[in-house]
């Protein structure tokens, strides 16, 4: 048998969890080295995994399958395709410098025993985040994706309220009391969808006998699945309704702002560079596949959500006071561009949306990281306590700025590339909408600029006076993401040539073909 390739992947971090939480208490310097370690591991066994995927191949590659729960024809089944795989690595990517940027983020506070901020348990928990989404990514059998997308969000839950942002306005019980209802709104809201998938679930097992993405197509193909119209409509809103919560989807996403502005800068990357990717990939993997008609059915009342999204999250973000909550709102925009690409049904959508998952990923972490870091020094979340900050840490307001123009998709960074092929996909099928969403962009200008100009220009405040610059540890954190944003602007081939594959398939799925251009004839 070759070897389990995708099972050691999402294994790997698993067993570093166990192993970190196990270092003793004294060593807290040593567990942050062996999370690190782990993850480094995780990040080889995934590009090994990318380097062997063939784009032009099967489907679903490096597979795996297994009894797992026989009497209910449950089982472990594992395959990536083009989509998954990107996506799995992005997470193996970014792991790593969440462990490095939140170094010290789990330090005991003075006076204050090191046993009610565990340092082991803050890097364990990350470990085991990175193990449930790698491995929701790889899962084709139905019942195992929903039992991770479930359990991911306990780790979530302890890291947002255990864990939360030091720099608070208000007094440590107020700081404490945020942090609780941010990590008990963000595990509600997310509990609510996983309960109403449950029922989806069930329901797909009842008209379908299987779980199994492929024996589901193939049912579906010979014509043996039998499945009508109202019952396809019911499981496609239980599952959407689901993915729209972890997404998140207007009106479904005011946990998100809470949950990143509580969180830890580190955190606040992982839950919405990582785990909310897994509510989009969802929608393309088994909205679409598992419930073609459904989906077409659904796609006007889903595209008005998207445009809301995108509108209401950048209005959002040019009134904000406080950054982290800003790059969150920001976030809602992003993902409304992310789910108008896929639901857009235009192979030229997908594929943005695809590379928007991959590149929101990216510019979210360098510039919600540096912001972190910015924070850290100053010791304030709000935007009105700083002035001046590029006169006194000009490499930090340099990345700082990358990290913004890369939010309001520059052209030359990766993320331009993604809207573009988004709105190009929206206009191509639904012109008015893809109108409107060109809204989305002129605001994110406003947002970002103002942000910059408030913060990094202008004189320099007193409480800025002598604020260090970037130092070793956080120039590696961001450097490479900033390598990434400008090679990915320039040169997509590499990441297309792997997304468009599985964009095909998809199209394929809801029976799709891309609206032809109206030339008229020449006299």
């Amino acid at each position: 048998m070759s070897f389990p390739l995708l099972t050691a992947t999402a294994a790997l971090p698993a067993i570093g969890a166990v192993v970190t939480a196990a270092v003793p208490a004294a060593r807290r310097t040593a567990a942050k080295w062996v999370a690190l370690a782990f993850s480094l591991g995780t990040l080889v066994l995934a590009g090994i995994a990318l380097a062997r995927f063939e784009p032009g191949g099967d489907r679903f590659q490096l597979t795996e399958s297994h009894a797992w729960i026989k009497d209910f024809g449950v089982r472990y089944e594992l395959g990536v395709d083009g989509i998954g795989v990107a996506l799995m690595a992005l997470t193996a990517l970014l792991i790593p410098f969440v462990i490095l940027a939140g170094w010290h983020d789990a330090d005991p506070l003075e006076n204050t025993s090191s046993r009610w901020r565990p340092t082991q348990g803050f890097f364990a928990l990350i470990l085991m985040v990175e193990a449930m989404v790698i491995l929701s990514f790889e899962a084709t059998d139905v019942f195992l994706f929903y039992i991770l997308f479930e359990a991911m969000l306990i780790p979530m839950y302890f890291l947002i309220g255990g864990f939360g942002d030091r720099a608070h306005s208000g007094s440590d019980e107020n700081a404490a009391a945020q942090r609780s209802y941010a990590a008990v709104k963000f595990l509600l809201y997310n509990l609510a969808g996983g309960l109403i998938m449950l029922a989806a679930v069930i329901g797909l097992y009842v008209v379908a006998g299987s779980f199994s993405l492929s024996e589901i197509a193939e049912a579906r193909a010979n014509g043996s699945l039998s499945m009508s119209t109202s019952t396809e409509r019911w499981l496609f809103l239980g599952f959407f309704f689901a993915f729209a919560v972890k997404a998140p989807l207007w009106p479904l996403h005011t946990w998100l702002p809470n949950a990143m502005g509580e969180a830890t800068s580190p955190i606040a990357v992982l839950l919405t560079a990582v785990v909310d990717k897994v509510g989009t990939f969802a929608m393309l993997r088994f909205c679409l596949q598992l419930f073609p008609e459904a989906s077409k059915w659904a796609t006007p009342v889903i595209l008005v959500l998207a445009l809301i999204s995108i509108v209401y999250g950048a209005l959002l973000a040019v009134g904000q006071r406080d950054i982290k909550r800003l790059i969150a709102y920001a976030s809602i925009s992003h993902f409304g561009f992310i789910v108008l690409g896929i639901f857009a049904m235009t192979s030229q959508g997908q594929s943005g949306a695809t590379l928007y998952m991959v590149n929101h990923g990216i510019s979210t972490a360098a510039l919600m990281l540096v912001a972190g870091f910015l924070i850290t020094r100053r010791g304030s979340r709000l935007i009105a306590d700083y002035g001046g900050v590029q006169k006194v840490a000009p490499v930090l307001a340099g990345t700082f700025l990358i990290g913004g123009l890369a939010t309001l998709s520059l052209p030359g960074l990766a993320p331009f590339v993604s809207e573009f092929l988004v709105l190009v996909g929206a206009f191509a099928a639904y012109p008015a909408v893809g109108i409107v969403a060109t809204v989305g962009i002129v605001l994110a200008a406003i947002y970002v600029l103002v942000l910059y100009q408030r913060t990094m220009t202008g004189p320099v405040k007193a409480e800025v006076q002598g604020m260090a610059d970037l130092k070793a540890r956080e120039l590696v954190v961001v450097v490479p993401l900033i390598a990434l944003l400008l090679f990915l602007g320039v040169y997509p081939k590499p990441l297309t040539d792997i997304v468009n594959p599985a964009v095909r398939h998809t199209m394929s799925d809801v029976q799709k073909k891309d609206p032809q251009p109206e030339v008229e004839a020449a006299k």
